[in-house]
């Protein structure tokens, strides 16, 4: 059929037939898995009932992308059948499930406010006590070892009265975190002083990376703690919580009940670090905010 140049495009979407119906549009891809919208809906509920993390309606591609490599790895041929094995019998693959679907952006001194405000708390604190910060969303270790670093920057040669619990629910990140290797370009915000003090450059076969000292890397225990958990292996009273970018991924339930356990954890002159998208406002009988996304126990101050 010969195209007329007076007659109007088909409406974006589909083609319109002969007799004015419009056909829907062929997908632009072929997915390798079968993925249907309840198979989504079942990630959804099982990530929410394992880490408590509510998914957006709109992650179904990322859901697919992410989870399609488990499939690969299983020899399995639908989600379905992923699905099945893994609520019928897990075990490691739970910890894989959750792994493939866990975001990990950070980096070195992210939200750079925060940390001045770390320095001013703990110079306040002194050398006097034991002092104990939990860092419960590590991922690759760049926030730890900044929260390190400005330990070390406050008291100099007087850190041993301090120490850092780096926690995450991603087994993956904490290994990177431990090792405490960057790649170059991810340091290179870090000032000539502080990549001097706390960093070694790599040479031969690790030219282009540099590894955190080991002295500061001392002052960090790592350990997996699912903030959902009976119990969080964190022994308080803790000076510091940093809780992150973390709390964005939970509903309001979720969040008032993991900062309703953070609470009695804390030193009655505790500082709660939030991400700068959240706000516990929710939670005003248990904390207060002090402003620039920190936190204090209410009552207090």
């Amino acid at each position: 059929m010969a195209l007329d140049p007076k007659r109007p495009l088909p409406p974006v979407g589909g083609l319109r037939t002969e007799l004015g119906k419009v056909l829907p549009p062929r997908e632009s891809t072929m997915r390798e898995f079968p993925f249907s919208d309840a198979d989504f809906e079942r990630v959804r509920k099982l990530i929410y009932q394992h880490a408590g993390i509510s998914l957006s309606p709109v992650k179904k591609d990322m859901v697919y992308s992410r989870l399609a490599r488990r499939l690969r790895a299983l020899n399995k041929a639908s989600f379905s059948d992923y699905l099945d094995s893994l609520e019928r019998n897990g075990g490691d693959e739970w910890e894989r499930f959750v792994n493939s679907l866990t975001t990990n952006l950070t980096s070195f001194f992210r939200e750079p406010h925060h940390f001045p405000m770390l320095a001013e708390h703990l110079r306040k604190l002194g050398t006097k006590r034991p002092v104990k910060i939990w860092c419960s969303a590590a991922s690759t270790g760049e926030e730890p070892y900044s929260i390190a670093m400005t330990v070390a920057e406050t008291f100099g040669n007087e850190v041993s009265h301090v120490s850092i619990i780096a926690s995450d629910l991603d087994t993956n990140v904490l290994a990177t975190a431990q090792k405490g290797v960057y790649a170059m370009d991810r340091l290179e915000k870090m000032s000539p002083e502080r990549l001097r003090r706390f960093f070694l450059r790599g040479t031969g076969n690790q030219d282009g990376f540099a590894a955190v000292r080991p002295e500061l890397k001392r002052l960090i225990e790592f350990k997996r703690i699912n903030l959902l958990d009976a119990s969080y292996m964190v022994k308080g009273p803790i000076d510091v919580i940093f809780c992150r970018n973390v709390m964005i991924y939970f509903d309001k339930p979720t969040q008032y009940k993991i900062l309703s356990r953070f609470a009695p954890m804390m030193q009655p002159d505790g500082l709660l670090f939030a991400g700068h998208s959240e706000s516990f406002l929710h939670a005003a009988d248990l904390f207060k905010s002090l402003g620039k996304t920190v936190y204090a126990l209410s009552g207090t101050r």
